[in-house]
């Protein structure tokens, strides 16, 4: 295997005969001094100008012509056997084309700026030259930044100072090297992350990436940040005397010009910087660790001419195999150790700009990749997550998060600071480690255990209130920001232990009904409190605000919708809308962007201010299917008089007490579900004998059976079928409530169980208490047709 052959950076032996072998020698260096060939064309251009300007250009644009005329190199040296002081003819261009190009670039800046012998076309087209030309600077600098020696380090740095940039001598070795092909390197681009979106992160992070290694590097030392032996004051010097040089020859204009021309530099490397590493990604082992740096993580070439031209800058995964190898030493791998680009380096410049055509090019390669070397796996989409750059930190959450829950690994996306709460002491303290009881199993329990003490338990309503009072809010649109950021952490930390298997679907249906109860009394509050601040206190007017639906039955799933109603009494006319309008406001900022809750509509109609002495009219409007809303309805809280409630309370019984004669409303309870779909895990709710089915069989028992009639004011469908002594019915709407849950926490609405992978599937199933999909599966078309036909019959009998 591929792993075995880069053990140790070396070369697997019998992929050797591979290459030709080849000594170190002045006629093997011979075709690395042809760079060298651009300063005397460089110079006759700076002098003459004309069509002197031409052999330049032309020099530097043969690269991708003649790598197809010369074809592949396929030379190595021997690395073992060869001493680094045996390579003085091969380095002898390295150092000549460093000790060249800082005269040569004065020599032009001088002629450009200074001397009144060029034309300004010519000025321009010189510049042009000087800038392709600099673009060599990475390619030298890199080689010398690498080498030992100090002297040839600090040349390196110089030469990256005159392209504004030394900062990649400290960024490049410590990081990218370490850290090449994992979240850790913004240098390493993701599959499906285009250059466009990549440059810009690449040089924000190259120079805060630097800042902050240079800072630890002397820490270690106990040295503080601006001792001298910080490298940044080397670079800061050296870009000072670049750009002291251009201000001298050019007044104040030529230093934006000089910065313009050492970006786009600048823009050349990262484009090879770009494609060397695209979408390759080490992996994550089970011991957290990651694996070990081998030329499989890095594109290669090996095109003879480039070759001569770069110093073997194609055969970068061996330089990342063994970084300190002088450029002469680094081998050809074999297509089975590293993945080789589709073309030349001029070639992948051609489409690197151009997103769609570099997509459709590259990422077939980068799947064959992943499964010629990585076939175990499956769901590589967390390692190509933008946020798995953006938190690297918490790699393993996303990891664990982008396999079995796709709603969660969005949200993430969207909001990085989610994975925060899983480092709170509220979240840790419950999710303890591996490794601290006896055995897996026991474990498991503890957690168990202990989240479901607390979520279902301690962390009850109260609790969250008091929790929540404790956040600073100036008003009651800025408390909305607050709960919802609230609410949204505590629904991400609630469906992290069903995730790893610390709650059940129906355990964290307990613990997320808790948080929207806990969230809208608290707006709520906010703002009766600003109305009051602003009106004085009401002394006619009463208002209860009443919770339906599944909120109001306390079985709440990520994404439920706030069904409320506003049931006020005794206040003058037009004094309650107003007050009710800022309730919808502030609400539906509540539900905006809320992992909890579904977002409203501006102009919805959901949230209804209804009069007390309306409401049995009212009460008789269908909600969900063909229910009444009167059927599932609590009161969460009452101003202005206490008995407000209780007087709802009474005339929501009469209202029920009367549905049983409507007999519009009996027709649309008896009515079959409408097109029914398939019996299956992903069709739960619309399936006959499912969700949709079983809830509406429950409010037909409750508004014409006295034996299902209950003193809760919102009871579940599973309670109200127990009042009744129909037990399967009760299963059922129990069964399909789970799987509600645990389905619109990893999935948006009408996601597609059944075609999951199998984590997912694995999920569900055990979320529901089955050891697996397949006998979940079973249950449900069991479940459904046993529900069917007990609907039928109840109905009938009705």
């Amino acid at each position: 295997m591929a792993q075995d052959a880069a053990v140790g950076g070396g070369v697997d032996p019998n992929k050797a005969d591979i290459a030709q072998r080849v000594e170190p020698s002045l006629l093997n260096a011979l075709p690395h001094y042809l760079p060298l060939g651009i300063f005397p064309l460089i110079y006759l251009a700076a002098s003459y100008g004309g069509w002197w300007l031409l052999p330049p250009l032309l020099f530097m644009s043969v690269a991708g012509p003649l790598d197809r005329a010369l074809g592949l190199d396929g030379r190595n040296m021997d690395p073992a056997n060869t001493p680094k002081r045996r390579l003085l003819w091969h380095n002898f261009p390295v150092w000549t084309w460093a000790l060249l190009w800082p005269p040569t670039l004065i020599f032009g800046m001088w002629q450009i700026l200074v001397a009144p012998s060029l034309a300004t076309w010519e000025g321009v087209v010189l510049a042009i030259i000087l800038t392709m030309e600099a673009q060599a600077v990475f390619v030298i600098g890199h080689e010398l930044i690498h080498r030992p020696s100090t002297w040839e380090s600090r040349l390196g740095e110089f030469l990256l100072a005159s392209a504004s940039y030394p900062q990649y001598a400290t960024e490049h070795v410590y990081v990218h090297h370490a850290k090449v092909g994992t979240p850790h390197d913004v240098g390493s681009a993701a599959k499906g992350e285009s250059f466009w979106r990549y440059f810009p992160k690449e040089i924000g992070s190259n120079l805060t990436n630097s800042w902050k290694i240079v800072g630890e590097r002397l820490a270690r030392r106990n040295l503080p940040r601006w001792h001298y032996s910080n490298p940044f004051w080397r670079y800061g010097l050296a870009v000072a005397i670049w750009f002291g040089l251009a201000y001298w020859m050019g007044g104040v204009w030529a230093i934006p010009v000089f910065t313009f021309l050492g970006l786009c530099c600048v823009f050349s490397m990262n484009i090879s910087n770009y494609f060397q590493h695209y979408g390759l990604r080490r992996v994550r082992l089970p011991n957290g660790r990651w694996e070990k740096v081998m030329p499989r993580h890095s594109w290669s070439a090996d095109w003879k001419f480039s070759n001569w031209m770069f110093f073997n800058m194609q055969r970068h995964a061996d330089h990342h195999a063994v970084a300190s190898r002088h450029y002469p030493l680094l081998q050809v791998r074999s297509a089975d150790e590293s993945p080789e680009l589709p073309g030349t380096y001029a070639d992948m410049m051609n489409i690197v700009l151009r997103p769609k055509r570099w997509f459709a090019k590259m990422d077939p390669l980068v799947d064959q990749w992943r499964k010629r070397f990585y076939p175990e796996i499956d769901d590589w989409s967390a390692y190509d997550s933008q946020i798995s750059a953006a938190r690297p930190d918490a790699f393993e959450a996303i990891v664990e998060i982008f396999g079995v829950a796709p709603r969660l690994a969005k949200w993430i996306e969207r909001n990085s600071e989610l994975l925060d709460s899983l480092q709170e002491r509220e979240f840790t303290d419950l999710d303890l480690p591996r490794g601290f009881g006896p055995d897996p199993e026991s474990e498991r329990i503890a957690r168990r255990g202990l989240a479901r003490l607390y979520w279902t338990h301690e962390m009850d309503v109260r609790e969250m209130k008091e929790l929540i009072a404790e956040l600073p809010a100036v008003d009651a649109k800025e408390t909305a920001e607050v709960v919802r950021n609230w609410a949204n952490d505590k629904t991400f930390q609630i469906g992290m232990h069903v995730v790893r298997g610390n709650l059940s679907s129906a355990e964290a249906r307990t613990a997320l009904s808790n948080v929207p109860e806990a969230s809208i009394s608290i707006v709520v509050s906010a703002v009766i409190a600003d109305f009051v601040d602003r009106v004085g206190p009401s002394r006619a007017g009463w208002l209860a605000v009443v919770l339906l639906d599944d909120l109001a039955s306390r079985e709440a799933h990520p994404g439920a919708m706030i069904d409320i109603l506003f049931i006020h009494d005794g206040w003058r006319p037009g004094g309650i809308e107003p007050l009710c309008r800022r309730f919808r406001e502030t609400l539906t900022d509540l539900a905006g962007d809320s992992l909890l809750f579904s977002p409203i509509p501006r102009d919805t109609e959901s949230l209804l201010a209804v009069p007390l002495s309306e409401l049995a009219e009212r009460g008789r409007i269908p909600a969900s299917g063909a229910a009444p809303v009167l059927t599932r309805a609590r009161c969460l809280f009452e101003y202005g008089d206490s008995e407000i409630g209780r007087r709802f309370g009474e005339a929501r019984r009469e209202v029920l007490a009367e549905c049983g004669a409507n007999e519009s409303l009996m027709v649309r309870l008896r009515a079959a579900t409408e097109d029914p779909a398939e019996p299956g895990v992903a069709n739960y709710a619309r399936m006959r004998g499912g969700l949709n089915d079983v809830e509406r069989a429950a409010r037909f028992l409750q508004v014409t059976n006295a034996d299902a009639s209950l003193d809760d004011p919102a009871p579940t469908a599973q309670a109200v079928f127990d009042a009744a002594g129909a037990g399967p019915l009760a299963q059922a709407a129990t069964l399909w409530r789970d799987l509600e849950g645990i389905t619109r926490l990893i999935g948006e609405e009408g996601f597609d169980t059944t075609a999951a992978g199998p984590k997912v599937r694995a999920l569900v199933a055990n979320a529901c208490g089955y050891a697996d999909f397949d006998a979940l599966n079973s249950a449900v078309a069991e479940t459904a047709s046993r529900a069917a036909a007990r609907i039928d019959t109840l109905l009938s009998r009705a």
